[in-house]
C-alpha cells in the first residue's frame, strides 16, 4: 500500500521509530503491509499503523474477491480516505481464502486496529516451502523501521 503513516493502535512488542508501532512478530512490505503467518500455508495481511496515519481516516476498503490469485508486488485491492485512494499490494503470490467482511460497514477499522480487527484478507500460498520461500523475501521490523524512516 502506498503511502504509509503514523497512527493509533494497540501497542505491541515490536521496534519503535518516531512513536510507531512496528510489531516485531510480523513481515512487512516496503508498500506498508504487513504479513502475519496464520497456518503452514496462510498468512492475514493488512496496512501498517505507519500507513494508515499517512493516509487519514479509511472511508471505504475495496476487497478482491475469494478465490482470486495475487501476484507479489501487484494490486489486490484499494483504500479510500478523503485524501487519496491507494492501492493496496500483495506480498505474496497466493489464493485469496478469506477477506475481512467487517470493512465493508466498518472502514475505520484500518485506522483503529490496523493490526488486529482492521486486516483486510488471508491469502494461502501452495504449500509450507512456497510459503516460506515467499515470506524470506518480505521485511521484518528491523528492515520496515529503515523504510519508514527514510
Amino acid at each position: 500500500m502506498s503511502p504509509g503513516g503514523i497512527g493509533s493502535g494497540p501497542r505491541e512488542k515490536g521496534t519503535s521509530v518516531s512513536d510507531q508501532n512496528i510489531p516485531d512478530q510480523l513481515r512487512y512490505t516496503e508498500e506498508h503491509e504487513w504479513v502475519e503467518r496464520v497456518s503452514d500455508t496462510r498468512v492475514r495481511v493488512g496496512i501498517t499503523e505507519y500507513a494508515q496515519s499517512k493516509l487519514g481516516d479509511i472511508v471505504f476498503v475495496q476487497l478482491p474477491e475469494i478465490g482470486s490469485e495475487t501476484e507479489s508486488g501487484e494490486p489486490f485491492g484499494e483504500v479510500e480516505s478523503p485524501k487519496s485512494v491507494s492501492d493496496l499490494y500483495s506480498p505474496l503470490s497466493a489464493k485469496v481464502v478469506e477477506t475481512n467482511s467487517a470493512l465493508e460497514t466498518s472502514p475505520e477499522l484500518v485506522n483503529t486496529d490496523p493490526y488486529g480487527e482492521g486486516w483486510i484478507v488471508v491469502l494461502e500460498a501452495t504449500d509450507t516451502d512456497d510459503l516460506e520461500t515467499q515470506l524470506g523475501q518480505t521485511l521484518d521490523s528491523d528492515g520496515y523501521a529503515k523504510v519508514v524512516e527514510d
